[in-house]
């Protein structure tokens, strides 16, 4: 049975989220869900998560899963909030204890934060299977933006997280903790070894001037002609290139806050004495 999908593309942070079902009144899941956030302010809202839960309503879609590609630096995760208004289950890779672990000392955390990942409900293997309805996902290890990206296979779609971007864009950054450009090579690898028709559904999309968002391609595609990993493109050159068009890049805007936050599977830190949420700026630490 193949996905249906519905995408909903954020401009500020450029994410999609996806709504992945198998028919109408029947089974889904939602992938990589986008908190609004006014670095400014300190503000959050829940314009784009709405307009996910108001999607699953309308379809009578029954949310069983909540899946996040990897600890994203670029937004922050709406999974708590759509947990508590549809339900549904968050999953994120079982090496989200490493990245926990290096970022719990950047920002010098609570001592009862866990490093074990029991902030989800569940951590998914490399290879492991689970069902929504009457699809099945595969879930794929694909490391190097970070060490704890994970694709999803529906049928005959892939989620790719932050691996590869439109053919055009071309790959993820990999200077982040935890990052390796040999590593993502190899992902991006595994996931053009499938099938040629295969659809690969991208986490972010940065158009170039001439063309609007875009976020669906196929394995063939990306194979003939990513500016960064079609098929004529070694590994040296690919980390070479990595490494030094990664030195040039700024850090995402909101890098600190989502990482903070999306450790916690979208949950802000504990509230202070005085019931108030705060996100810490570790200076000269990155």
């Amino acid at each position: 049975m193949l996905p249906k999908i519905e995408a909903f593309f954020d401009n500020v942070t450029c994410t999609v989220t996806y709504v992945v079902y198998d028919e109408d009144c029947g089974h889904a899941v939602v992938i990589d869900p986008v908190l609004d956030y006014d670095p400014k302010s300190g503000r959050t809202a829940t314009r784009g998560a709405d307009k996910v839960i108001a999607f699953l309503r309308t379809k009578s879609l029954t949310l069983d899963w909540i899946l996040e590609t990897h600890v994203h630096a670029d937004h922050l995760s709406s999974a708590c909030y759509i947990k508590q208004h549809a339900t549904g289950r968050i999953a994120i890779g079982e090496n989200i204890r490493t990245v926990q672990g290096v970022f719990k000392r950047i920002f010098n955390l609570e001592p009862e934060f866990a490093l074990d990942g029991s902030q989800f409900d569940h951590l998914l293997a490399e290879g492991e299977v689970f069902r929504f309805g009457k699809l099945e996902a595969n879930a794929l290890f694909v490391p190097g933006h970070t060490p704890a990206d994970m694709a999803y296979q529906i049928g005959d779609a892939v989620f790719v997280g932050d691996t590869i971007f439109m053919p055009d864009v071309g790959s993820a950054r990999c200077d982040f903790p935890g990052g390796d450009a040999h590593m993502l090579y190899r992902s991006v690898r595994k996931l053009l070894a499938l099938p040629a028709q295969t659809r690969l559904f991208m986490c972010h999309d940065y158009p170039p001037a001439g063309r609007g968002p875009q976020w669906e391609t196929t394995v063939g595609q990306q194979r003939d002609s990513n500016i960064h990993l079609r098929d004529s493109v070694s590994e040296g050159d690919f980390v070479n290139m990595r490494t030094a068009r990664d030195k040039t890049l700024e850090m995402p805007v909101l890098m600190l806050p989502s990482v903070e936050v999306n450790i916690r599977a979208g949950a802000l830190p504990p509230a202070e004495n005085n019931g108030i949420s705060y996100l810490k700026i570790p200076v000269n630490a990155l």
